[in-house]
């Protein structure tokens, strides 16, 4: 069976956790890669492991991804399948790759507490807490990927994690007894 109406045959499901900075991305990806033992793979750490950009955006303070190097590097991997991506952005990885879009979303005034201890100020907060309030990623996740495959999930507490933690290893178990 394949998975998702996606052109390959793979064992373990992939799935991209997405949101805006501050939303949970890496905490919820770690806890699901502890519960699934899938593998995490976190795009703004392997962009700097790897030099996979093209240089210093000084205005946002932070690294220009190269979108090519980026699915370069994780082609072979994506096709293995078994994997949790965890990204700010979506737009440019092939959707092929995915089963399961995960957009994290959370309260503005959580958001703004999260981003401001993290030192974002200026425009880089601004450009941050409009992205949520516009609900842009999980617009970019809808306009990349088929509707059925995107999952919006509120992020904003522990408890909010815990139960999309558990509600997705649920999923992954469903969608490996279905490819079985």
């Amino acid at each position: 069976m394949s998975q998702g109406g996606g052109e390959c045959r793979r064992s373990k499901p992939n799935i991209l956790v997405t949101g805006t900075p501050g939303t949970g991305k890496t905490t919820t990806s770690t806890a699901l890669a502890e519960a699934t033992l899938l593998r995490h793979v976190n795009i703004g750490d392997l962009v700097k492991e790897k030099n996979l950009h093209d240089g210093w955006d000084d205005a946002l303070h932070c690294h220009i991804i190269n979108e090519d190097l980026v699915c370069d590097e994780l082609e072979d991997m994506m096709d293995q399948g078994g994997n949790i991506v965890d990204y700010h952005g979506c737009e440019f990885f092939p959707e092929r790759w995915f089963d399961r879009i995960v957009v994290l979303q959370t309260d503005n005034a959580v958001l703004y507490d999260r981003l401001t201890k993290r030192g974002y100020t200026g425009a880089k907060l601004t450009n941050n807490i409009e992205c949520e309030i516009f609900q842009m990623l999980l617009e970019e996740a809808k306009e990349s990927y088929p509707e059925e495959k995107v999952v919006a999930l509120k992020s904003n507490n522990i408890e909010d994690m815990t139960r999309n933690v558990n509600e997705l290893t649920d999923w992954v178990r469903n969608w490996q007894s279905a490819s079985s």
